[in-house]
């Protein structure tokens, strides 16, 4: 690259909600802007986790000054011990985010990284970047945006924000520093589009107040709230109105246990005097004392919302009277596990509130208003739509355009995809590899396209287990073919159809010529999968996994 040029990648946040993940490069130097993970779709069957690629970074290990973090949520620090495990780099965060990262590193036994406290407004040198975080109003205390001086000029990252005037945590964001930059000159804005499909202004988290007010005075008995585990603000409402009726609060999962944890010791949550409880505490206690901080807003299987739902937790199940309040609004793609979790709760005689018209869940994202008067007040060269799905990345392009900025400067990108900036313009370079790694248990990168296919089958047409013994020199099948059938048909009512697929697999072994070496079984097994796949799809319209074993005697 030329002096004064630089290369933006994401490999991440583009295309879809999480992993986000920016890189900042030079000739000589990386800077990173946050490592987050995506919660997998429905259809990725057994993934616990999506995250970036970082073949790129692995590459180019050395040219890391450090990463910088945005905030705490998941889906900007959860990558960070993948990365960390292939890569050695400094972490700079603001304290809460910093206080979730190292529980995070200790559970990962990565107890060895530099762990360094950023504020808004105070500066740092990584390199030839210097990066100056100004305050954003986001859903969890100390969300920062961050101002980075390159030697391409300035670039703004918006990190996730709205812009309240009332927030919860009592300060706005810093629009003064936005201007002051604003007068600096930006060279590149990239900015949050979670909500630019979203007309008019994000309402203020202090909205909350009187509709939380309102569910409170009027539940008798339990009451229950599920919210997100890192929505640090909305718990806190939570504490306080449930110490203005005089309940104790009780928090359950594991998540939310921790979250609050380490929020309670950097001071960011704050219990009144005698308000706390322990869950295992709360049958001592009369129903109308009690409120439990939940997880399970999104339906998890095993959250502590769903078991309680299923009548599988231990200190507390639902019953005739308690009031649920799933303060969170759904995560595309959530919607039948968060209906069925409902579902169950009123069987058990709960009463739910819930959904949009219930009023208790605001963004922590700017609709088109503010990011429209974040647009218009920094004013920059060039624009880069962040953090959102694709029709996002392009509501908000077309947004950008509207007010004014020339289509060959706006840049809506894909993961992976490369911007260079030079002294003579913008563009877009070759592409890197970024697509998303799928993280199942201890396994990171080991479940692909082909073994998801394998597993949407098994969900939808079982599995044909075949087990075949053989004369290796004759041919001649020494017992009889068995097939083994789970969740593709009912076995009883299916005798006919598996002593047909019996006589299929007789024919592929008589018809197998070898290559005069004998029969291999390897050979053999691929024929027989081929060939009962074919019959069974022919005879029932169905593809269930057939997994052939042969031996030889």
């Amino acid at each position: 690259m030329q002096n004064g040029s630089l290369r933006v990648i994401p490999l991440g946040g583009m295309g879809g909600i999480g992993k986000n993940c920016n890189v900042i490069e030079t000739d000589d130097d990386i800077l990173i802007v946050d490592v987050g993970i995506q919660f997998p779709s429905e259809e990725m069957l057994g993934v616990d986790v999506v995250i970036p690629d970082f073949q790129y970074l692995e590459e180019r290990r050395d040219k890391i000054r450090g990463i910088v973090i945005t905030h705490g949520h998941e889906d900007h620090i959860g990558g960070l011990p993948y990365l960390l495990e292939r890569v050695s780099a400094p972490i700079y965060a603001p304290p809460l985010a910093l206080g979730l990262i190292e529980r995070k590193l200790n559970a990962a036994t990565l107890k060895n990284t530099s762990l360094r406290t950023i504020t808004d407004g105070q500066g740092i040198v990584l390199g030839p970047f210097n990066i100056t975080p100004f305050h954003v109003n986001h859903s969890i205390p100390d969300s920062l945006g961050l101002a980075i001086r390159t030697p391409a000029g300035l670039i703004v990252h918006s990190g996730d924000f709205k812009i309240d005037h009332t927030p919860l945590e009592g300060r706005p964001s810093d629009m003064s520093a936005m201007a002051r930059l604003s007068n600096e000159g930006v060279v590149l804005l990239m900015s949050d589009s979670t909500n630019s499909e979203s007309p008019g202004y994000t309402p203020s988290e202090s909205q909350l107040r009187d509709v939380f007010d309102q569910v409170f005075s009027r539940a008798k008995g339990r009451i229950i709230v599920a919210t997100f585990a890192s929505l640090l603000s909305r718990v806190q409402l939570v504490i306080e109105t449930a110490a203005k009726y005089g309940r104790k609060i009780a928090v359950a999962g594991r998540s939310m246990e921790q979250n609050v944890e380490t929020a309670e010791k950097l001071g960011y949550i704050r219990f009144p005097a005698d308000t706390r409880a322990q869950i295992s505490q709360i049958n001592n206690l009369p129903d109308d004392q009690v409120v439990i901080m939940a997880t399970g807003s999104q339906g998890e299987p095993n959250s502590a919302l769903a078991r309680m739902a299923a009548g599988r937790f231990r200190y507390a199940k639902i019953r005739e009277g308690d009031t649920v309040i799933l303060s969170a609004t759904a995560i595309p793609g959530n919607e039948t596990a968060i209906f069925r979790n409902i579902d169950n709760l009123f069987r058990r005689g709960a009463q739910v509130v819930y959904g949009r018209q219930a009023g208790l869940h605001v963004s922590g994202h700017a609709a088109q208003e503010e990011l429209k008067m974040m647009l218009n007040l920094l004013r920059p060269t060039y624009f880069i739509p962040l953090h959102g799905a694709y029709r996002m990345l392009h509501q908000h392009a077309r947004l950008a355009h509207e007010m004014g900025m020339p289509q060959e400067n706006i840049f809506v990108m894909d993961n992976g995809d490369v911007l260079e900036l030079t002294p003579e313009g913008a563009r877009l370079g070759e592409p890197v590899p970024a697509e998303g790694i799928l993280v199942d248990g201890s396994l990171v990168g080991d479940v692909g396209r082909s073994l998801l296919r394998d597993r949407m089958s098994l969900a939808q047409d079982g599995i044909v287990v075949v087990k075949v013994t053989i004369n290796e020199q004759t041919g001649t099948i020494l017992h009889q073919p068995e097939i083994i059938s789970h969740g593709f048909v009912y076995v009883p009512e299916a005798q006919e159809l598996l002593e047909a697929g019996q006589e299929a697999i007789s024919g592929v072994i008589e018809s197998y010529q070898g290559n005069g070496a004998g029969y291999e079984p390897e050979q053999v097994s691929m024929l027989i999968e081929r060939r009962l796949g074919n019959f069974f799809y022919n005879e029932t319209r169905r593809r269930p996994v057939v997994v052939a074993v042969v031996s030889t005697q």
